[in-house]
């Protein structure tokens, strides 16, 4: 007789169904090259269904989506969950209110990344798009996101992802050289979030152009 899994099946079943639809738009719109990318959704207090590594996103299926918990081991499964599993799951342990987190790598994230790199973090002010973003109300705010230097070692970007949290209000951060982190409440806001710093990131590149 098998052992009762520690999470619900059919939790982890509507979770790998609002992944794979949501993320295979966001493959059709170019934000998930060559297998890249990792996206979660929380399935309850301890547990959470990731992109298993190394999947084409445009193509998951019910077998490409597995369970982490908020240590980011796999849970009953031999699948291997992203490298950067970890960095899904601090969000996870230190908010109870993060329900999804995104991470594409569209061509506007990953140059935003290299040509913001030096100052470590790029201010987004003045933009109406800005409401977008839980809790804002005004345009008349800036939003500041980071750019941490790309590292293999996910225990440091960890911790460099605390250590900003500790200090301001985030939506989300860049990667040098790799692409944008995004999360929500749920799949819609932290979809919302990603949306809308994919098209402030499109619009401070093309500034950048006319202002030449």
């Amino acid at each position: 007789m098998n052992a009762p899994l520690p999470y619900d099946r059919d939790a982890l079943r509507i979770a790998a169904a609002e992944i794979i639809g949501n993320v295979r738009e966001l493959a059709a719109a170019g934000w998930t090259p060559a297998t890249s990318s990792n996206f979660s959704r929380r399935i309850d207090d301890q547990h959470a269904a990731i992109t298993v590594s190394g999947r084409d996103k445009g193509r998951l299926t019910e077998d490409d989506i597995m369970v982490v918990d908020l240590d980011g081991n796999p849970v009953a499964t031999d699948h291997r969950p992203s490298a950067e599993t970890l960095l899904h799951t601090q969000l996870y342990k230190r908010f109870d209110d993060v329900g999804c987190i995104l991470h594409t790598h569209s061509r506007n994230q990953t140059i935003a990344s290299r040509l913001y790199a030096g100052a470590g973090s790029l201010r987004l002010e003045g933009y109406e798009l800005l409401k977008a973003f839980h809790g804002n109300h005004t345009h008349e705010t800036e939003i500041v996101v980071p750019v941490l230097p790309n590292s293999q070692d996910m225990h440091t970007l960890a911790a460099q992802v605390d250590c900003l949290l500790d200090r301001q209000p985030m939506w989300g951060y860049l990667i040098d050289g790799h692409g944008l982190y995004a999360w929500g409440r749920d799949m819609a806001e932290a979809r919302r979030h990603l949306e809308a710093f994919e098209f402030l990131l499109d619009c401070e590149l093309e500034l950048r152009k006319l202002q030449r």
